[in-house]
């Protein structure tokens, strides 16, 4: 089982040199990949006073593409994961363009996690349909997969047409890895049918629930005539409610559970700075190594 970190977008701050310090410190500490999350924007929680998301405008966030093409340049080794990049509030061909560069200038290096997201505010400043999103991103999938694969691409469905047109340059993989991160069935349903993995976004335990839905989504695979074997599946691993020796004992409860990959979150766990965050990994991967 593959074995990376969550990289901490709310809490590392903008200086370039401790980013490129934080992305060395994980590759050189052995780590498969590191994840980012998404957000392009953040409500005012203050005017907004209905406001109840996850997160707001005192929040900050790289944007994950460009976040890659810097950390694709400071490392050399280390997978660049998105989880989840919404997907469905941005423009298909430009998505598909800008990871196939992430992909080329990293040496085939992308996974791209997608998800439909929650945060109506970033739909509406972006001018795409909330509404539809789910049923949409199926069609982006396929339509991303088309471009990374097909130097023209002739191609006409309910939301996307593209008439003998194509990206240069084309990815190194082709196709980039497409997985779903998202907690409803609908979600769960994708993962199986066409997703190449799925991605347990809000899933820290690998309790009785966790393992069903990943029996779920094993069976949707094979309902879809594919081989669930062939599905990922990424675990998450939060340092802000385990000990160390806890966190350890979840590497093996999600291998388990027949998961390929986790990912440590350091996140809200109460570190002050860049270099907390880096001791925190440093110290999980001593002792689950130990």
């Amino acid at each position: 089982m593959k074995v990376g970190v969550t990289f901490p977008q709310t809490e590392i701050g903008t200086d370039p040199g401790a980013i490129r310090a934080f992305a060395q410190s994980v590759e050189d500490l052995g780590f498969d990949h590191l994840l980012a999350y998404d957000h392009v924007l953040g409500a005012d929680h203050t005017t907004r006073t209905e406001w109840r998301g996850a997160y707001n405008k005192s929040h900050q966030f790289l944007e994950p593409l460009v976040l890659f093409g810097f950390l694709g340049a400071v490392t050399s080794r280390i997978e660049l994961a998105t989880g989840v990049l919404v997907l469905s509030q941005r423009q298909t061909a430009l998505v598909a363009k800008q990871a196939a560069v992430v992909d080329v200038l990293t040496g085939g290096r992308l996974r791209l996690a997608i998800g439909t997201g929650w945060n109506d505010v970033e739909y509406e400043a972006l001018g795409q349909d909330f509404h539809n999103r789910g049923a949409r991103s199926e069609e982006q999938i396929e339509v991303m997969r088309a471009l990374w694969t097909q130097e023209v691409v002739t191609f006409e469905g309910r939301w996307h047409k593209i008439t003998a047109a194509g990206i240069n340059p084309l990815p190194v993989q082709r196709p980039i890895p497409v997985w779903v991160g998202g907690t409803v069935e609908a979600v769960f349903r994708r993962a199986g049918r066409i997703a190449d993995g799925w991605v347990a976004i809000r899933y820290a335990s690998t309790d009785e629930r966790t393992a069903g839905i990943i029996e779920r989504i094993r069976g949707y695979a094979k309902e879809a005539g594919r081989d669930p074997d062939d599905l990922g599946i990424e675990g998450r691993i939060d340092l802000a409610k385990l000990s160390i020796e806890e966190a350890v004992a979840q590497v093996e409860a999600w291998k388990g559970l027949g998961a390929s990959h986790v990912s440590v979150v350091t996140m809200d766990a109460g570190f002050n700075s860049p270099d907390d965050h880096i001791e925190a990994v440093r110290r999980f991967k001593s002792a689950l190594d130990g």
